[in-house]
């Protein structure tokens, strides 16, 4: 049907496996992994954990350049629709990609390659816990306040008020799924 080689789908799925987004089952094949207030609690606390580092280190790095880039994509974020507009429960892809590359913009001034790379793969596994957010959320959120305040603290060099603001938002999503999931 779809004109794919088979050795080409085992290697993908090895490959979301190792990721953890698939298990392998002997025998059986391959199933999407679980979902879970437990993993999703172990998750956003290994995140959060990583990201204050990143963000520590790219605070005390960072330059004028960083500041910008920050700044662009904090624009870039708060200009796309953050839902489908004919499905207000399914996330539009490009706001996504935009909410990746603001992230991504304020650890960037960080200079461990390691932490900044354990940092991606728990934002990858966070994503599909994100995405379960959207139709659970409540209307009183403001995630573009939460992510102006965290752009805020951070250009602010404010450590302790960027960890702080990092960690409320991504608890938020965490509370919020986990209360969908129970």
């Amino acid at each position: 049907k779809y004109d794919v080689r088979l050795g080409a789908v085992r290697e993908a799925l090895s490959k979301l496996s190792a990721e953890g987004l698939v298990d392998a089952r002997a025998q059986r094949g391959y199933t999407v992994s679980d979902v879970s207030p437990e993993d999703l609690a172990e998750l956003t606390d290994a995140r959060v954990r990583i990201e204050q580092e990143c963000l520590k280190l790219a605070i005390e790095k960072g330059g004028l350049e960083w500041e910008t880039d920050i700044v662009a994509a904090l624009h870039r974020l708060s200009h796309t629709p953050y839902t489908m507009p004919d499905d207000p429960a399914v996330l539009d892809q490009r706001w996504v990609k935009a909410h990746r590359e603001f992230h991504r913009a304020l650890v960037s001034a960080c200079d461990n390659r390691w932490l900044l790379r354990i940092r991606g793969q728990l934002y990858d596994q966070s994503e599909r816990y994100r995405q379960l957010s959207v139709p659970l959320a409540r209307a009183e959120r403001d995630v573009a306040q939460e992510h102006r305040n965290i752009a805020d603290a951070v250009i602010a060099r404010d450590v302790a008020r960027a960890c702080a603001a990092i960690a409320s938002h991504m608890w938020t999503t965490t509370q919020i799924v986990t209360t969908g999931l129970t």
